[in-house]
Formats: C-alpha cells, sequence, structure tokens
C-alpha cells in the first residue's frame, strides 16, 4: 500500500479514493516539487475535512445531518442556565445564541466552558464560523455548537435591530425590544407545573402602526399586566418570539419587562367592512354600539361557569351582533361608542344571521367616539346600506348616529319583533297574561331555563330537562318578564 492509500485509511475523508488521489497529484503540481506525495495527501486531507459538512445558508441546516458548519452574525447571546447531570457533582451550563445570514437565523447551543465564554466575550453583531450538530428544537432546527471562533474577516449582511415593529418578529428571535399602544389586558391566569409548582401567566395586547401582538408575561411579570390601562404606551424589554396556534407571540420572562413610554404610539386596524363578512372569517370589525345585552351566565358540560355578552355594531355597510365571550364579556362598553373588535370569527348565529364571536385570542378597545384616521367603509354592491340594514332600528348613517336610537337592552322595536314570536292579549285591563311561543337556544340550563333567539333573551320556567345549546320552542304565559311554559317542543 502506498503512502497516498495510507493517509486515505487514516483520515478517511468522504470521497471516493480515486478522487482523493487524482487532489493530491494536483496538490502535488501546484506545490512544484516542494511537497512530496504523503505531504500533499495529509494538505488535501485537511482541507476536506475543514469543508465537510459546509453548508451555502443557515436555510440549508436540516436536523439529521450529522455536522454542519457556516458563518453567522451574533443577533442575541441569552442568559447562562446551569443543571444538574445524571451521575455528576459538578453542574452543567448551557447558553443558546441566535445567529442569522442572510438566508436565515438559527439557534445554537453552546455547553459548559463554551457558554461561560460566550457570554463573557460575544457579542451582538460579532461573525462567527461555527460547527455543531443540527437538531429539532422546540421552535425549530437548532444547532449543538462543537467549535466556534470569531471570523473578522468575513462580511454577512444581516440587519440587528435595537428596537423590533411588529413586523419585524420572526419566530425565535430573542432580547426583543418592542414599543406598543395597549389594546387590551387579561386577568392573571394560574397553572400547575409537572414539577408541583404554581405557574402564574397574563396577556398584554400591543399595536403599533405596522400591527398588533399578544405578549404573555410569565410568573413574576404576570403582575405587569394589572399595571396598565387601554390606550397607554409601553415598551417591552428583553422580549423573546414564540408561536402559538400559527400567531407570533411576544414573551416576558423573568430576565425582560414592560414600562410605560412617554410617547404616543398610534395603531389603527384595518377593519372589515360588516356589510361584507363570510362565515368561516377572522376579521377585525368595528362601529357604533346601537344595541347592548345583559351578561349572562351559563353552566358547561364540565361543570365550570361561562359568561357571554352580546352587543350589536354598525359601520356604513351594515350592523351585526358580536357575542364576548369569558372574561370579554366585562368590556367597559356603552351604547354610542366606538367599537374595535380584532381577531373575531364571523359565524353562522341564531335565526340565519351572522354574527361575529370574540374568544380568547380577541381583543376589545372602546372609544368615545369614532376616531378621525379610521378607515371607512363603502357598501358592497348588492349589499344593504347601514340605512337599509338597520331601518328596523330607525338608524341613519354612522355619521347621525347616537345613544339614543339603541335600545339599552337589546330588545327590538314592536316593527322588529321576531317572526317566530306571537302575542295574543285581551283589551281588558287585568286579564290574563299574554300568552307567547318563542323559539330560542338555550344559553342557561337549570332553574330557570334561558333562551335567546339572537334579538330577545326569555327566562323560562319549565321542568323539561333541557341542554345547553339545544334549540327549543316553548309556549305559554308571560308573567313578570317570564315564560311560564305549558307546551316545550
Amino acid at each position: 500500500m502506498g503512502v497516498i492509500e495510507d493517509v486515505y485509511e487514516d483520515v478517511s475523508p468522504d470521497v471516493d479514493f480515486e478522487e482523493f488521489e487524482a487532489a493530491v497529484q494536483e496538490k502535488v503540481e501546484q506545490m512544484g516539487g516542494l511537497a512530496d506525495e504523503e505531504t500533499a495527501a495529509m494538505l488535501v486531507a485537511h482541507e476536506l475535512e475543514d469543508a465537510g459538512g459546509e453548508v451555502s445558508g443557515i436555510a440549508d441546516v436540516e436536523p439529521g445531518m450529522d455536522e454542519v458548519k457556516f458563518v453567522a452574525k451574533v443577533v442575541s447571546v441569552g442568559e447562562l442556565r446551569t443543571f444538574e447531570r445524571d451521575g455528576e457533582d459538578e453542574d452543567g451550563k448551557v447558553v443558546n445564541v441566535e445567529v442569522a445570514d442572510e438566508t436565515g437565523r438559527i439557534r445554537t447551543a453552546l455547553w459548559d466552558e463554551a457558554a461561560e465564554a460566550a457570554v463573557d466575550e460575544l457579542e451582538v453583531g460579532q461573525v462567527l464560523r461555527i460547527a455543531g450538530r443540527p437538531k429539532e428544537g422546540y421552535n425549530g432546527v437548532e444547532v449543538n455548537v462543537d467549535r466556534v471562533e470569531p471570523d473578522a474577516d468575513t462580511e454577512v449582511d444581516v440587519q440587528v435591530l435595537d428596537t423590533y415593529r411588529v413586523e419585524d418578529l420572526s419566530l425565535g428571535l430573542s432580547d426583543v425590544n418592542l414599543a406598543g399602544r395597549v389594546l387590551a389586558t387579561d386577568s392573571i391566569r394560574t397553572f400547575d407545573r409537572d414539577d408541583g409548582s404554581e405557574g402564574r401567566v397574563a396577556n398584554v395586547v400591543l399595536g403599533d402602526p405596522t400591527g398588533r401582538v399578544r405578549v404573555t408575561l410569565w410568573d413574576e411579570r404576570a403582575d405587569l399586566a394589572t399595571e396598565f390601562s387601554e390606550g397607554e404606551s409601553v415598551e417591552v424589554v428583553d422580549g423573546y418570539v414564540r408561536e402559538r396556534d400559527g400567531d407570533l407571540e411576544l414573551h416576558v420572562g423573568n430576565r425582560g419587562s414592560i414600562e410605560r413610554v412617554d410617547e404616543d404610539i398610534e395603531y389603527v386596524p384595518e377593519t372589515a367592512p360588516i356589510g361584507g363578512l363570510e362565515i368561516g372569517q377572522t376579521v377585525d370589525v368595528a362601529g357604533g354600539v346601537i344595541e347592548l345585552d345583559e351578561k349572562r351566565t351559563f353552566d358547561r358540560d364540565d361543570g365550570s361557569q361561562g359568561q357571554v355578552r352580546n352587543v350589536r355594531i354598525k359601520d356604513e355597510t351594515g350592523d351585526i351582533r358580536v357575542a364576548l365571550w369569558g372574561d370579554k364579556a366585562d368590556a367597559d362598553i356603552d351604547l354610542g361608542q366606538y367599537a374595535v373588535f380584532t381577531d373575531v370569527q364571523v359565524k353562522d348565529g341564531w335565526q340565519d344571521e351572522l354574527e361575529c364571536s370574540a374568544n380568547w385570542r380577541s381583543t376589545v378597545s372602546v372609544l368615545d367616539e369614532r376616531p378621525d384616521d379610521a378607515p371607512t367603509h363603502e357598501a358592497p354592491a348588492g349589499a344593504a346600506t347601514a340605512e337599509t340594514a338597520s331601518s328596523a332600528q330607525g338608524q341613519g348613517s354612522l355619521a347621525s348616529f347616537d345613544a339614543s336610537d339603541a335600545s339599552a337592552d337589546g330588545s327590538p322595536s314592536a316593527s322588529d319583533a321576531s317572526a317566530e314570536t306571537t302575542t295574543t292579549e285581551t283589551d281588558d285591563a287585568g286579564a290574563d297574561p299574554a300568552e307567547i311561543e318563542f323559539t330560542g337556544t338555550v344559553v342557561q340550563a337549570g332553574s330557570p331555563v334561558v333562551l335567546d333567539d339572537g334579538t330577545e333573551t326569555y327566562s323560562v320556567d319549565t321542568d323539561a330537562s333541557l341542554r345547553l345549546g339545544e334549540e327549543v320552542t316553548v309556549r305559554g304565559r308571560v308573567r313578570d318578564g317570564r315564560i311560564d311554559a305549558e307546551d316545550v317542543f
């Protein structure tokens, strides 16, 4: 066996022997006699080793690759974390460093001594040459780093931002500072962790001129959600981006915070015209509040209690009912105000009327009057205008809308009575209570049953066993606003 074969067997490069041998001979010729075959073979082997696993960009890194090598710029350096290793006295150390190039960004993990050195020496904007093993991580592909060294001679065209806007966010970002207008806040919720400890979480929704984002506050930072009011301007400091149900969220842990800022941040949602809504859409809608129901509670199948409140809003193209579920039902809304509802789902409501459903993901923003910069909509061809759609309530255009046109309890006028409701009364004062036939959906089971048809709500005294969500018709006499049901079918 010759010297070239000996070197080939020792280093086992990822090329055929014939290709390796040809590269050695070419190297001998290039060196002009300054290197013999053994020296040239060693040089070629070293070059092949350095080139092994080289990818053209971060976008080419995939789980399952044995090792990858790439050059990237440091976007953020995380906190140094320690952990216990099984069977070892000394704790392990790890730090996450996010890096990026022109093709994408990726999270890398440095361990033990390399982790300590990263915290002490690495800076955002620094270019690194990295070798490591890709794996599937919590937020996509990550790289466990085997070797890393600075590369001051290579330029990586990646912009590192000091302050982000909503449109700049991407999955995996950390050390994010973002200023926005508070659109909504939620109450603090508790949960049990696998280790038996209790966790705490709350949400704040922020908007800026480029969009909006839900901010999730964890544990000690959850209390911050109670310190701000809708319309205030705040800044998230040291947040990190995660994904939930396909949407990006900005999370704030113990190292991050939210702070009030003296700045007027604009946020104007791109609302959809009410007259053009279709079933299945998730949209933002806005309009003047023309009807306002009382909040109702109901029992869920699991024994817990829920709550819902219906409001009706109107824009230039039509009007629609919005169902506010859970905490959204507690929103401070009054007739005549201008309300903005984001991320609501358009559904088929009662009596085949479209309605919007505002759930945990939605936000509710209420203003005393319509803002000057709010978008206006033209009624789509063939659609009813706000005047015709709301003629039963005698509404004019939104510009002339005022609270006196609306019904405080959401009840319709006589001309808007349900076609399914028939009433028979005598002309004599003090005669028997009116008899009524009413069809609605059970929104509260038990005693009394509460039925709602999308326009009217009745409490019903009945011995019938009815299920939540069931549609029924009751016939009986109305006493003090309750139907004493004689028939249920």
